[in-house]
């Protein structure tokens, strides 16, 4: 019997006629329906991991509000300079202003890298990526959806500690207007707006570290790797940033713009930087991405 005869018999076999598609894939089987992004975030948001960073975001705001209560003194409160704690002390608003200055060089840095750089080497680690792609899910399709739920979460707990940061500031300091460092003051409705935009602007910046991580995930089978790697990566060129003697090339660099979010607190605001920031965070963001996916494309997945 020759093969094409036996295909004809197994296919007329069928109640419907059809076990095979053209393609070759079984009838019935849709690429698309293939791990659906809810799918994947429940089983993100599911992982002590992702627990344990939601859980730490609503957790920084409430140690900060401890620290400045307890760390308040007659010989601050007597300083006429006006600094970042001083304001931070002034309302809710003022108070999530500064739990953002506060986090982002360091903490928000590693939240991001964590989402993102654990998201497929994880899975790797555990022998369950190639189960994965065995269902069958196709590759472009598993990494893109991975890439989507990272950056749900990410976004999610940025969003979480500045909601927890304005409402536990809020209750702590008062509801009251936005006091800048340099006296100029701005009512609420417009600090919140003025807020919504800071938020943005950090979920675009600090794309650039999980981009990062996403590509080294993809290299690695080791969740800390990926992780370090980017954190590492970001580290080195926060401090060459701070070599004067590379003069423009500093400009260049992924975290050249990465407090430009504070021009926001200017009247009238200068946005020349956070444009530049914006454009330059999507370029690396881009081209980190599309290395994540050219390297999993070719990439042998053995576990």
């Amino acid at each position: 019997m020759t093969t094409q005869r036996a295909t004809e018999m197994a296919i007329s076999a069928s109640p419907g006629g059809e076990h095979v598609q053209p393609t070759g894939a079984v009838a019935g089987y849709r690429p698309e329906r293939t791990l659906r992004l809810s799918v994947e975030l429940r089983r993100q948001f599911k992982r002590r991991r992702t627990i344990g960073v939601f859980a730490l975001m609503v957790a920084l705001p409430l140690i900060l509000i401890a620290a400045l209560q307890l760390g308040a003194s007659e010989e601050a409160a007597e300083n006429n300079r006006i600094n970042l704690v001083d304001v931070a002390t002034s309302s809710g608003l003022n108070f999530t202003l500064f739990v953002l200055f506060a986090t982002t060089g360091f903490f928000l840095v590693v939240v991001y890298a964590l989402c993102f750089g654990d998201t497929v080497a994880s899975e790797a680690q555990w022998g369950s990526l190639r189960y994965a792609l065995a269902t069958p899910v196709p590759r472009m399709r598993l990494l893109r959806q991975k890439f989507y739920a990272a950056l749900v979460q990410s976004v999610g707990a940025l969003l979480v500690l500045a909601t927890v940061a304005v409402v536990a500031g809020g209750i702590a300091f008062g509801f009251e207007d936005i006091q800048t460092p340099v006296g100029v003051t701005l009512d609420q409705g417009e600090g919140m707006l003025r807020l919504a935009g800071m938020l943005g602007y950090l979920a675009v910046h600090l794309l650039v570290v999980g981009s990062l991580a996403f590509w080294f995930s993809t290299i690695t089978d080791a969740p800390l790797a990926a992780v370090g790697g980017a954190v590492f990566t970001m580290f080195v060129f926060a401090i060459l940033d701070q070599v004067e003697q590379l003069g423009a090339i500093r400009d260049w660099f992924p975290t050249a713009e990465e407090f430009a979010w504070t021009d926001l607190l200017q009247t009238p605001v200068d946005s020349g930087d956070m444009f530049r920031g914006i454009i330059q965070s999507l370029v690396y963001a881009a081209i980190f991405t599309a290395l994540a996916f050219r390297h999993f494309a070719r990439r042998d997945v053995t576990s």
